[in-house]
């Protein structure tokens, strides 16, 4: 059986947990935080990041697409990626994409938005900048009709459930301002259309129980 290591609070790893569950495939979940000094995991990951698998002849698996790549090469059906191999590559565009121009720039404002910390009103003004023109050439890329590739339910929709919200909140915390709305890419209504699928709804109520547990563990440490 497949273990996913990391933890409900990372949105990398309901990513992975998203495809495994839409998948069917049967796996197991570990508690594993980031920048682990263990050596065990450090052997799985190198750099410490979550999340990652481990299969059931020791091999171990990091980095989010590479894991979902695997899990569709291994576990074809049902296919989260097109047959068609043009299509697959547009698929993999758009996760590409907002992994690496929308995600990652977006990052940036997480201390800020979500950890109690801050960000200075230059880094605050580079990132707003990236962000718009980013966020402008998702929406050049994307469909949204109504899933994020088209019209089937894609792993580009796994990677938008895991962007998006995230970001877009981000914004609206740094900034007062929701940059992926004023994109116009209707995240919301997005996050709707998928929130009916069992996956979402048990990868959301896994990180909501997670997120509770941690919120009153902090409260009772506070004393």
């Amino acid at each position: 059986m497949i273990t996913l290591c990391g933890m409900t609070l990372s949105n990398y790893y309901n990513k992975v947990k998203l495809v495994l569950l839409e998948k069917g495939v049967p796996f197991a979940e570990q508690v594993v935080g980031t920048r682990s000094k263990d050596e065990a995991v450090l052997a799985a990951t190198p750099l410490g990041k979550i999340p990652f698998i481990r299969l059931d002849d020791g091999t171990a698996l990091c980095e989010s697409q590479v894991i979902c790549d695997y899990l569709e090469a291994a576990h074809p059906n049902p296919p989260l990626v097109p047959a068609d191999p043009r299509a697959a590559a547009k698929v993999r565009e758009l996760c590409a994409f907002m992994e690496l121009y929308v995600e990652l720039v977006g990052r940036e404002l997480y201390g800020q938005a979500y950890f109690g910390g801050s960000l200075d009103e230059a880094a605050q003004a580079r990132v707003r900048k990236q962000l718009v023109r980013n966020l402008e050439a998702l929406k050049r890329l994307a469909r949204f009709a109504p899933y994020a590739a088209g019209d089937t339910f894609t792993v580009a929709d796994c990677a938008a459930y895991a962007t998006l919200p995230t970001v877009a909140q981000a914004c609206k915390a740094v900034y007062g301002e929701d940059l992926v709305a004023a994109a116009g890419i209707d995240w919301k209504a997005h996050l709707k259309l998928i929130g009916a699928r069992p996956s979402v709804q048990r990868v959301n109520a896994d990180r909501k129980r997670d997120q509770e547990a941690a919120a009153a563990a902090a409260a009772a440490a506070k004393g």
